[in-house]
């Protein structure tokens, strides 16, 4: 469905993440696994996992930023060092090779620093052959971060790769349904100006210490689901 940013279809992430649960849970995917790009792909993706009775781990992604301008990024990196360029705008903001590498190993810093803090538990990937992997985000403005989580994951030849997500701009769809095996996302931006939070009526960012409370509850919810 298209949708033009005036009205949030969304409350918060967590309404997002069931109404993703309930397009997911009738798609009859085998041997689920879900993989959140934090911070705010979590809160969507504690639902999808939920429902499907699946695993949840966290893929790390960072974005590379425009040294004038970190808000702004001409790529990403995993943190298994799996990198996505823009080359449009590297070519069009002669980024050098190497601004591209020493931006590199700035995300790289801090995406050890954030797997430290997060812990192997949830960041360590076990073997994924045969699983449906829902790669998870809270929404895609240009789809350069989920590309390379998408790209990283495919090296574990999951039996499929599908990217879940509540929102995104039509540019970020088109991209990543070349590197993903389905894209599933209710509402698709039609208009060149767009935002993720658009989609939400309700929006903050999330800090990490929301995250791994969040992270908590849901093993908490899990283990007691198992004893039952």
């Amino acid at each position: 469905m298209l949708f033009d940013g005036m009205d949030s279809p969304y409350r918060d992430r967590d309404h997002a993440g069931r109404v993703l649960a309930e397009k997911l849970s009738g798609m009859g995917l085998p041997n689920p696994f879900v993989c959140a790009v934090p911070n705010g792909g979590v809160a969507v993706a504690i639902p999808i996992a939920r429902a499907l009775q699946a695993p949840l781990r966290l893929v790390l992604v960072r974005k590379l930023p425009f040294p004038e301008n970190p808000e702004a990024g001409f790529g990403a990196v995993t943190a298994d060092g799996f990198v996505v360029l823009n080359h449009e705008l590297v070519k069009a903001f002669r980024i050098s090779q190497a601004v591209v590498e020493r931006q590199k190993a700035k995300a790289l810093e801090s995406l050890r620093l954030r797997r430290e803090r997060f812990g192997a538990g949830w960041t360590h990937l076990p073997p994924l052959e045969n699983a449906s992997v829902l790669v998870v985000d809270d929404g895609l403005a240009s789809g350069s971060t989920m590309e390379a989580a998408v790209t990283s994951l495919r090296a574990q030849n999951p039996g499929a790769l599908i990217v879940a997500v509540p929102t995104a701009s039509m540019g970020a769809v088109r991209r990543l349904e070349t590197v993903a095996d389905r894209v599933v996302c209710p509402h698709i931006g039609r208009f060149r100006r767009f935002a993720v939070a658009d989609a939400y009526a309700q929006w903050c960012d999330l800090e990490d210490d929301a995250v791994r409370e969040m992270l908590r509850g849901f093993h908490s919810h899990r283990e007691v689901s198992r004893e039952n």
